[in-house]
């Protein structure tokens, strides 16, 4: 029997190697997925073969994540409830995807992973590997009732580690969880449990504290092509170059920390803490070009649809049917944004100051105050009275009423 097994190098899939080894008598693949989280990759392979993998596939996938996943994502404007630009949820597709890829290769009909039965992860991983793979078959040890009642916490792990000589820089305090990729990063549990609890400042890292950034605000332009980031300042680059240029940018400036509590699929509220400076500036400035380029009623069908394609992101649908549907709706939507936003960044805020587009739908001569440049105002009469005529019936029932 031969196991995928999702692995970054810590102490839960440090554990679960030598778990599913020994728990099903079966050789461990393990992978780990480069998303841009600038983790410490070397050594890995050294330490997987000695947890009693019998190798490790590492990948960096960062560019085909932000062109295939993050770029498409943008374009849907997607936003899940308060403010989540869904930066884990889009991360895991992909993945997972590489994942079944590599059990094809090794014969494996076999995955595994670590996330917990409490989570969003865990359905991801899943949704994904059957839409991929639907014969494929999936452990998830959290799930089980022997692994729960052999490791209870962290504790209990350690000591599992240090019985089995597993070699993990760890220990028992953990004041929260993190994740992370080049979309964002995430932060949740341990002392973020208690949704009264201010942030430690200590916790973030992509983004300085607004207060300690610069007094100088700072002026980015993004250049926009059918919706895609194309250029940053005059200068053209791969999405993974706009990415990680933005990234720098925002946090430099504290561009991009939001405090939520969201909904999880599972039915739990959960209070999550992310920075997401690239994205931030890439969706506030994507939002600037489509307001001079997109038709007010594609926008707003467009913002109409957007709500269910971010909850499919959430809810680890990335591959299914309606997903793809929608997608090609945004896309279609999308199309006609081409342009250049211009943002001033200054201790925490992105505020947009300039639009342009070669194909602008705003025309200074109409809108303006001065002058009737082809619109002639007492039109207005009878657009007005023609919208006001069911209002007056309505008036003039209750009228007969009295």
């Amino acid at each position: 029997m031969k196991i995928v097994l999702a692995y970054s190098g810590g102490l839960d899939t440090s554990v679960l190697v030598k778990w599913l080894k020994d728990t099903y008598n079966a050789e461990i693949i393990c992978y780990c997925a480069d998303v841009g989280q600038e983790e410490e990759l070397k050594g890995l392979h050294k330490k997987a073969k000695a947890t009693g993998a019998s190798k490790l596939y590492i990948d960096d996938i960062r560019e085909e994540f932000a062109h295939d996943f993050v770029f498409p994502m943008l374009r849907a404007a997607a936003v899940y409830e308060s403010g989540y630009l869904l930066g884990t949820s889009i991360a895991r597709p992909l993945i997972a995807k590489r994942m079944v890829e590599i059990a094809k290769k090794e014969k494996a009909n076999v995955i595994a992973h670590g996330a917990t039965g409490k989570g969003n992860d865990q359905i991801r991983f899943e949704l994904t590997a059957y839409a991929l793979k639907p014969g494929i078959k999936i452990i998830a040890p959290w799930r089980d009732e022997n692994y729960q009642n052999e490791f209870k916490g962290r504790i209990d792990m350690l000591n599992y580690c240090k019985k089995h000589k597993i070699p993990v820089e760890a220990s028992a305090k953990k004041p929260y969880s993190m994740d992370r990729n080049l979309l964002h990063i995430s932060f949740e549990g341990g002392i973020l449990e208690d949704p009264w609890n201010e942030p430690p400042e200590s916790m973030f890292k992509l983004s300085v504290a607004p207060e300690k950034a610069p007094a100088k605000p700072e002026y980015v332009e993004v250049e926009f092509v059918k919706g895609d980031a194309v250029a940053v300042n005059g200068k053209k680059l791969s999405p993974l170059g706009v990415m990680q240029k933005l990234n720098k940018l925002a946090g430099k400036h504290g561009v991009g920390r939001i405090d939520i509590v969201e909904n999880r699929f599972v039915g739990m509220k959960s209070r999550g803490v992310y920075e997401t400076p690239a994205g931030t500036i890439l969706h506030k400035a994507r939002e600037a070009v489509e307001q001079i380029t997109m038709d007010r009623e594609v926008l707003h069908q467009r913002n109409c649809l957007m709500p269910q394609y971010a909850k499919l992101v959430y809810n680890g649908f990335w591959f299914a049917p309606e997903r793809v549907m929608l997608q090609k709706a945004m896309d279609d939507a999308a199309s006609v944004v081409t342009g250049t936003a211009r943002l001033k960044l200054y201790r925490g805020n992105c505020t947009i100051v300039g639009r342009k587009a070669k194909k602008s739908l705003y025309d200074a001569d109409i809108a303006s105050f001065e002058g009737n440049i082809d619109y002639d105002q007492s039109d207005a009469t009878g657009f007005i009275r023609l919208n006001a005529l069911r209002l007056r019936v309505q008036a003039g029932l209750k009228k007969k009423r009295k």
